[in-house]
């Protein structure tokens, strides 16, 4: 190949300079990063054979903009491989993933730089430099210490090694769990068909055509299993979706267990390397909790009621399977199933009769309509701009007349799509070393509909909002560096902007402007608004568990610094023994499927952010309850100013109290989820 005609080695002359998707083959990123590296690494060695004394001009800020070209291939890629992935590009990330991981050892432990970087850091507070300097500098020097600058001889060569070796552990993790979600199809005859509604059985049909099979099937994407387990009357095929559902990880020939409890040894050596107990202190030093204690207190405010209310939740389901005749001896595979009845009948409320209100379409359309609202947002949707699959929509972001802004959605479950729903980017906003607009993408894995609208649960209205709520933390960041843009932040306070945007979602007047019935165009009736809002905190004990019980095992799993012979198994079960985990309900994740905590270390002692998270979206979104007005213009231009837009420019807790004017108590928090009393 000629690297001449490499497409990740020139100018993108596309709109906004757009990945040109259509020119990039899985071929062109191998050689690509090597020429990349190597550029990069020679911007760091200029800046580190510098002979002017050191400033934070010439090393933190001039940092911050080199490696603009690698950093515009690696999340190209990160993105492709999640959202449109192939056996060619597989085999490009096993590749590259320990070649990223030694190159960005390079860069870190790169002893010219770091010891300028050091000098700048030490005279820090005799400069004159902006809050927004000082967070930089502090944040470039922390991530040099974190990444064993400070080691020397064998512990600096043996650091480096364990990180190369675990982004190898942890992209074989990931690709082994995409296998078994590709692999598996429930397939369902027409005389096994009962309870199903018409949404579930749309999904099912467009699932089995794009399979090549006939009838319909049930995939492993979470949307599908959940339509599955909630309505479905057969309990034996219940019993073998949720198996297939959570065994996933753990087949003999792609089983994740071993590569888990490596990854976990080789954690702890790390973090020992660098001084700490175990990897759960050090990877939580760098976040907004700062201990594992803080974390284990913020549980344990959670944990015991969330059981007693899950176990009052247990009573009213069996009191249902008793009158429709099931057994009463509950099983993960019946809740999903025995609370959609519950709910049916206590609060007269049915998915199948709320999924009509709720197209896709017309969630977009609210979502957007928020984010006008709210920030003086407009999304025009430019459908000739490159992008990488059909069911994939960009839009152009503008603020005014200013264009701020690139957004994609890319909304359908399929083949080569990892499961779950995500927000990631192509390109981050920035001012240092030139202006740069940030191109930002949301993943969700909705049921594609194989006629008609694509219709949504509320739950997955919910989700929708959430990854948005992420969309515009990239998309309304105002900062001058990269390193400081809009989701750089630590992960415990990078869930705020996400989990706050899901409030507008149960606004009732933009309910009634938007949720209009997919074959009548009738607003959804105010009655049914109130049985959504009176139903919230139904089935919170079940969900609260099986949250609160994969946060604790994972924060368990990586406070021991003795894994290696660890059995992954038996620790799950005698955790969840120990912590007293009804059968009936288990977990959000086991740990050979817990992606957030082993296909990388980005949430790895750290599942907890979103309820930590939660605490802070609670006490925030009060404040526009207080003022009576979801859409108070003066806490709305407070929020995109000290939330939305602040990056990681000012330090978190000022940065919430600054909006907030004050510290956040978990109490709002518990009360939303029904765990106190109102």
């Amino acid at each position: 190949m000629n690297i001449a005609d490499n497409p990740l080695l020139q100018d993108w002359n596309t709109p906004q300079q757009l990945p040109p998707f259509d020119a990039i083959r899985a071929e062109h990123f191998i050689p690509a990063l090597e020429v990349l590296f190597t550029q990069h690494l020679a911007e760091i060695d200029a800046l580190a054979q510098r002979t002017d004394a050191p400033s934070f001009a010439n090393t933190a800020a001039a940092f911050d903009a080199s490696g603009l070209r690698l950093e515009r291939a690696t999340l190209l890629l990160s993105n492709l491989v999640a959202s449109a992935s192939t056996p060619a590009l597989q085999a490009v990330e096993r590749d590259t993933a320990p070649l990223l991981a030694r190159h960005q050892n390079q860069v870190l432990m790169h002893a010219g730089f770091f010891l300028r970087l050091d000098q700048v850091h030490q005279q820090r507070l005799a400069l004159e430099l902006s809050e927004e300097q000082r967070r930089l500098l502090e944040r470039i020097h922390t991530d040099f210490v974190r990444a064993g600058a400070k080691l020397q001889g064998e512990q600096r060569q043996r650091f480096a090694e364990l990180q190369t070796q675990l982004a190898e552990l942890q992209t074989s993790f990931r690709q082994n769990l995409l296998a078994d979600e590709a692999e598996y199809a429930l397939s369902v005859g027409d005389d096994q068909l009962d309870g199903l509604p018409g949404f579930a059985l749309d999904g099912a049909r467009a699932a089995a055509a794009e399979r090549k099979l006939p009838g319909h099937v049930f995939t492993l994407s979470r949307a599908s299993v959940l339509a599955f387990l909630g309505f479905s009357s057969q309990r034996g095929l219940r019993e073998q979706l949720w198996r297939a559902w959570t065994s996933r990880g753990e087949h003999a020939e792609r089983d994740n267990r071993p590569l888990a409890r490596r990854i976990l040894a080789l954690r702890a050596e790390l973090a020992g390397l660098l001084g700490y107990a175990n990897f759960a202190d050090y990877a939580l030093a760098n976040r907004m909790a700062g201990t594992p204690q803080a974390v284990e207190q913020l549980m344990r405010q959670v944990w015991e009621p969330a059981k007693q209310s899950c176990a009052r939740e247990l009573e009213l389901l069996r009191a249902e399977a008793r009158r429709l005749g099931e057994p009463e001896d509950i099983q993960p595979w019946d809740w999903y199933y025995l609370a959609e009845k519950v709910r049916q009948s206590q609060y007269a409320l049915d998915d199948a009769e709320i999924k009509p209100y709720f197209s896709l379409d017309n969630m977009i359309a609210a979502m957007f309509d928020v984010a006008g609202r709210l920030f003086g947002l407009s999304f025009v949707e430019r459908a000739g701009l490159p992008r990488y699959h059909p069911d994939v929509r960009v839009w152009e972001v503008y603020r005014g007349a200013e264009l701020i802004g690139v957004f994609y959605g890319d909304n359908f479950a399929r083949q080569g799509k990892r499961s779950g729903a995500w927000m990631h980017l192509f390109r981050q906003q920035a001012r240092n070393g030139g202006k740069t607009l940030p191109v930002v993408i949301n993943n969700n894995n909705f049921v594609k509909s194989s006629h008609g609208p694509t219709l949504l649960s509320f739950d997955d209205v919910r989700t929708l909002f959430h990854e948005f709520g992420h969309g515009m933390h990239g998309l309304l960041s105002d900062v001058e560096y990269r390193s400081l843009s809009g989701p750089n932040t630590p992960r415990d306070y990078v869930e705020l902007p996400s989990q706050l945007f899901e409030n507008w979602a149960l606004e009732p007047a933009l309910l009634a402007k938007h949720a209009r019935h997919a074959d009548s165009g009738e607003a959804i009736p105010q009655a049914l608004i109130a049985k959504i809002l009176a139903a919230r905190s139904f089935n919170q004990g079940f969900e609260t568990v099986r949250y609160a019980a994969s946060t604790l095992i994972d924060l368990a799993l990586h406070l021991r610094n003795d894994v290696d012979g660890v059995d992954i198994a038996a620790f799950e079960a005698e955790q969840r023994q120990s912590l007293g985990v009804p059968d009936a309900v288990g977990m959000n994740h086991r740990p050979p499927h817990f992606q957030h905590i082993f296909a990388s270390d980005g949430y790895a002692a750290g599942y907890y952010v979103y309820i930590w998270a939660e605490v802070l979206e609670a006490e925030a979104f009060a404040a526009f309850k207080e003022r009576g007005d979801a859409f108070d213009p003066e806490l709305a231009d407070k929020l995109r100013r000290y939330i939305y837009s602040a990056g990681d420019s000012r330090e978190q807790s000022q940065a919430f109290r600054a909006f907030r004017g004050r510290d956040p108590d978990a109490a709002a928090m518990l009360r939303k989820r029904g765990l106190l009393g109102a």
